[in-house]
């Protein structure tokens, strides 16, 4: 009988017991369930989430809109009255200088834009790149050509020019030079921008897994025993290809995030009227030494978010690759914690 030793002690045994026989899935779940990083990264995450999602039910709650000003707390430069940039009850962030605008439900704000940016752009990268990645892996030939060329080109086109010209060009076309420009426009090119741009990665990498698993037996035999194209596809090849692909849109997300707010920064995209961390950051920079607080909450937030979302990002690699050092060296203290009497001692004189 095997007696559990060491800190797992009954707990680790149950959690060992479900393991076996466990579905792909449920493996994944139970070493996320394990990892306390992962765990609080997780946490921190969702608590973003909700946050973004509810934030009109916080303004609701908070009082304030994100275009209202206060002018009257404001001194005669246009700065906060009080203490760390107007910092309050009634303001928990303070207020912006110059405009008067709340800082913490534009944060709220911000932090929706983000997420519906970075989100949004992620999940039509990996459409594209899944598509585009398994049909030029499985037919081959000059399909498998004018993929890997396309993707050539696109790498080969400066992200940072395109998105300069591309912007107002699209603005002039669409709304003109006297027009209002909605803010729903600006998020809208940001997205189409990072779609264009953001395939190519997730493209590659799943067009060089299926290169390698066409050639396995299990697709031969599907393929003798005369499985049309889209059960290869479909049956076949996209089941065991969801790891990476969660893998490439985990890593893509805070890409985009920063991305996001690089080109708000530099006036890309957004309209003065979308609250963005970037642009939020940029106004900041002429206040650093008179109100350093409109910079520390705005940078704080976006540090946080980019943090937790990279560190779910690597917990989900690791669950994902049972090969990670990170879990043979736990799967190796818990087989040690689990030995039995008998073999302790077998190696004793």
């Amino acid at each position: 009988m095997r007696v559990p030793i060491g800190p797992g002690g009954a707990a680790g045994g149950s959690r060992g017991r479900r393991a076996v026989g466990a579905s792909p899935g449920q493996l994944v779940w139970l070493r996320l369930r394990g990892d306390r990083t992962a765990l609080v990264s997780g946490a921190t995450l969702m608590l973003f989430v909700l946050v973004a999602l509810a934030a009109p039910l916080i303004e609701l709650a908070y009082g304030i809109g994100p275009q209202d000003q206060f002018q009257g707390k404001l001194d005669g430069f246009g700065l906060p009255l009080g203490h760390a940039g107007g910092v309050s009850g009634e303001h928990f962030f303070g207020l912006e200088p110059g405009l008067g605008r709340d800082v913490f439900i534009r944060l709220v704000y911000g932090l929706r834009t983000s997420l519906l940016v970075a989100v949004t752009a992620a999940v039509l990268t990996a459409v594209i790149g899944v598509v585009l990645g398994t049909l030029a892996g499985y037919f081959g030939g000059w399909l498998d050509a004018v993929v890997t060329w396309i993707t050539d080109l696109t790498l080969a086109l400066p992200f940072l020019i395109v998105a300069l010209a591309l912007t107002p060009t699209l603005t002039l076309r669409l709304h003109g030079q006297r027009d209002a420009v909605p803010p729903a426009f600006g998020v809208g090119v940001l997205i189409v921008i990072f779609a264009v741009f953001g395939w190519t990665g997730t493209a590659r990498l799943v067009r060089g897994q299926v290169v390698a698993l066409r050639e396995r037996e299990f697709v031969a035999a599907a393929r003798a025993s005369g499985a049309g194209p889209g059960h290869m596809l479909f049956r076949q090849l996209l089941p065991n290809l969801w790891a990476p692909i969660l893998v490439s849109f985990s890593l893509a997300v805070p890409q985009f995030i920063t991305g996001e707010a690089a080109l708000s920064f530099i006036g890309v995209g957004l309209t003065e009227e979308t609250p963005s961390f970037g642009r939020m950051i940029y106004q900041s920079l002429g206040y650093l030494q008179t109100d350093p607080a409109f910079v520390f909450f705005p940078g704080v937030l976006i540090f946080a978010l980019v943090f937790a979302v990279n560190l779910v990002g690597d917990a989900l690699r690791d669950a994902l690759d049972p090969k990670s050092p990170r879990w043979g060296d736990r799967m190796n203290a818990r087989s040690t914690a689990w030995r039995s009497p008998a073999d302790s001692d077998r190696g004793r004189p």
